[in-house]
């Protein structure tokens, strides 16, 4: 018996959620690298301060793609797993500037912006197909990672 007919849901509906659910983890995937490359590169008067910081946001990425990659084989599909094929899908791109402060930062929002608008178009579906699970876990990303983005935003004085 497939996944989809124990948890409820439609084999149809389990395979798009699951397919944007791949799109997404591509994506965490690369914001994930990006910062910490961002972390082991930064340099400047803002190390002690940054540092960290990445080291927060790149543990809290590594739990969200494990938790993306359990739910996608809950949905009975199979997570990509290869950086080859997360950078064809990937609408974050890999990061050149990692040592720059601001810059750093400022692709960390760039990146935050990508994740937030993938995982509120996984709401909409999720919502339609009465996917409660997954919409839960796409909304508790965006209600943490707002106030990121706040945060973020301070740190720049916007």
């Amino acid at each position: 018996m497939k996944n989809a007919n124990i948890i409820g849901l439609k084999e149809d509906d389990c395979k798009k959620i699951s397919e944007k659910l791949n799109i997404l983890l591509a994506n965490y995937s690369v914001f994930y690298q990006n910062t910490r490359g961002s972390h082991w590169n930064i340099k400047g008067d803002q190390f002690f301060t940054l540092h960290p910081k990445f080291e927060e946001l790149y543990n809290s990425l590594v739990l969200k793609i494990d938790e993306i990659a359990e739910r996608i084989l809950t949905l009975g599909a199979t997570p990509a797993h290869n950086y080859s094929d997360y950078l064809k899908v990937a609408t974050i791109k890999e990061s050149q500037e990692v040592s720059d402060g601001a810059k750093s930062v400022e692709i960390i929002l760039n990146s935050f912006k990508v994740v937030i608008d993938l995982q509120r178009e996984l709401l909409d579906i999720t919502e339609k197909a009465g996917d409660e699970g997954t919409n839960s876990q796409m909304s508790d990303y965006i209600t943490e990672q707002e106030k990121e983005v706040w945060m973020y935003n301070s740190y720049l004085g916007k």
